[in-house]
């Protein structure tokens, strides 16, 4: 049997002095529901946060600049028509998680893993939840480095087609774009909101001026029938699994929209503004997917050149289309851009999360990640534990370019799986445990076909990501994605056992917060191992004039 806990009096001692660093009293007493003071700066804005949002999802440029991957594989048809399914699938999706959001304005999917399991199982439940988005994070932006490194080589490709650039070159345009991204997020704090609307403009803005040029330049273009019919297959899997694999291509530009969630404490609003924002960030970036990549189908030139170009598909399509290499390159300064933009935000995103996770005892050496630094205010510790193990899996240039889209392919599917988990348990429990007060409701049957739809496409994408690309299977063309998963989930299971067993009980929740225990004390919630200096704790009748027991936090 549930129980629920109603926010903070507005009067208590803690709810006027977490107003008075963190916003107005109805944005606090949601976000002190859950147990924690927030300590991050609310600096967001709605366009702010949907122009962080649409950065990470990226969708044109990541779509274009992974046309190498839908085009052998079903050809134009998969480049759109998977979108399009991606698309409604992610919205269904999306619009579940939004729910979730609504309902509990907080760190995501482990934390809403644990409002809605059985208490038995929410320490375990949380634990993979939260280890599984963490890890999808931290591997998701390696993409950003990765596809900026892809786009140059093909530039340089272009402008002087004698040169190859060597791995060791593309590796230190991979750590250029980590590490700027790294420096934007630990010192532009206060100018990150004007960056991510600066993403959002841009973005817009270069789809806008790409599409207008190809358009007017293009000699030619190629026939409907080509645009929105022809398959293609170079894989040696069969026609159908064929264009499947190549509808992962839109799973991947589609990804990401939690991050709104993580993001959470730094938005006013968050019950009314989050969910909407997540659906609309999906909603924009398939449709201006589609949009972008029907104009670069029309204006390619014939497909196996495209598919076989040095440059890349994309430089490819701007030089026929333009036939002007300065041109091509002015052009490609937009995407360049996008993925700067992509790269940063998707770190922010990692940061927050991890950090959430941190408070919340979900890592190792959890007291040193679960700091906001005095002076930058934003969790250092946390995006270094993002940043260097990005740049060592960057390293795998130097090795296999094989093993790293191995781990392209494993962000996409943690966070399909980390997406699927509370969607899941939701289903499982008859839609009963969201609370019926939310600002943001799917009624009726339309909840059960979004959970359903969005459940099926986990599991489709989940599948479809381990195949190899190509048949037969070489050492070279194998997936092993399957295997960097499976030791994240191994690394998991150590830490939980060595770590997190008996000392993570999982977030503090308002309809299980009787699983994580009371603490009266500082000393016994230490004993409890769920308080570290600065945590906000769990104390009854904060006021000693007061006659009834209260809930309130206290900061130590």
């Amino acid at each position: 049997m549930s129980t629920s806990r109603s926010p903070p009096d507005s009067s208590s001692p803690l709810l006027k002095t977490a107003n008075s660093e963190a916003g107005s009293d109805g944005d606090t007493a949601q976000l002190l529901a859950p147990g924690h003071t927030p300590e991050l700066k609310r600096n967001h804005t709605k366009l702010s946060m949907l122009g962080l949002a649409f950065a990470i999802l990226n969708s044109w440029t990541a779509l274009s600049a992974s046309l190498s991957i839908a085009l052998p594989s079903g050809g134009p048809s998969a480049v759109l028509w998977g979108l399009v399914i991606s698309g409604l699938c992610n919205i269904c999706l999306s619009a579940s998680l939004a729910e979730f959001l609504s309902a509990w304005p907080t760190w995501g999917q482990y934390h809403w893993v644990a409002e809605i399991s059985p208490k038995e199982w929410v320490p375990l439940l949380s634990w993979v939840c939260g280890w599984i988005n963490c890890s999808g994070w931290v591997l998701l932006v390696a993409t950003g480095g990765s596809l900026g490194g892809q786009v140059i080589a093909g530039l340089l490709g272009l402008m002087r087609p004698d040169y190859e650039l060597s791995n060791l070159g593309t590796f230190w345009i991979y750590s250029a774009f980590t590490i700027a991204s790294f420096l934007i997020n630990a010192f532009g704090n206060r100018v990150l909101p004007l960056f991510t609307k600066s993403a959002f403009l841009w973005s817009i803005s270069g789809l806008a001026v790409i599409s207008a040029t190809l358009l007017a330049t293009a000699p030619e273009y190629q026939p409907a029938e080509f645009v929105f019919k022809k398959f293609v297959n170079q894989t040696g899997w069969p026609d159908g699994v064929a264009w499947l694999m190549g509808f992962l291509q839109g799973a991947l530009a589609l990804t990401g929209y939690d991050a709104v969630a993580h993001m959470i404490e730094e938005i006013p609003n968050p019950t009314k503004e989050g969910p909407v924002l997540m659906v609309y960030a999906v909603m924009i970036g398939m449709s201006t997917g589609f949009a972008f990549l029907t104009v670069l189908l029309f204006c390619m030139g014939d497909i196996q050149d495209v598919i076989s170009a040095a440059e890349g598909p994309l430089l490819s399509i701007f030089y026929h289309a333009t036939r002007n290499k300065a041109l091509s390159a002015l052009l490609t300064i937009f995407p360049l851009g996008c993925l700067l933009f992509a790269s940063t935000t998707l770190m922010t995103t990692s940061s927050r999360i991890l950090y959430a996770f941190a408070r919340d005892n979900g890592l190792p050496f959890s007291a040193v990640f679960a700091t906001i630094h005095p002076t930058l205010q934003v969790p250092l510790n946390s995006l270094l534990l993002t940043t260097i193990p990005v740049l060592l899996l960057g390293s795998l240039y130097l090795i296999s370019t094989t093993a790293l889209n191995a781990i392209f392919s494993t962000a996409v599917i943690s966070l399909a799986l980390s997406y699927g988990f509370p969607v899941l348990i939701n289903v499982l429990t008859g839609r009963k445990r969201l609370p019926d007060d939310r600002d943001f409701k799917l009624p009726g049957i339309v909840g059960w076909v979004c959970n359903l739809v969005g459940l099926g496409f986990v599991g489709g994408c989940t599948v479809l990501f381990v195949l190899p690309p190509r048949l037969p299977v070489t050492r070279e063309n194998m997936n092993y994605s399957f295997l960097v998963f499976l030791t994240i989930v191994g690394i998991s299971t150590l830490a939980y056992h060595f770590e997190g067993k008996g000392v993570f009980t999982g977030p503090v929740t308002e309809s299980h917060h009787h699983h994580h225990p009371i603490a009266q004390s500082a000393a016994e919630a230490d004993a409890e191992g769920g308080w570290r200096p600065r945590m906000p704790i769990l104390a009854h009748g904060v006021g000693e004039e007061e006659e009834e027991e209260e809930e309130s936090a206290v900061t130590v």
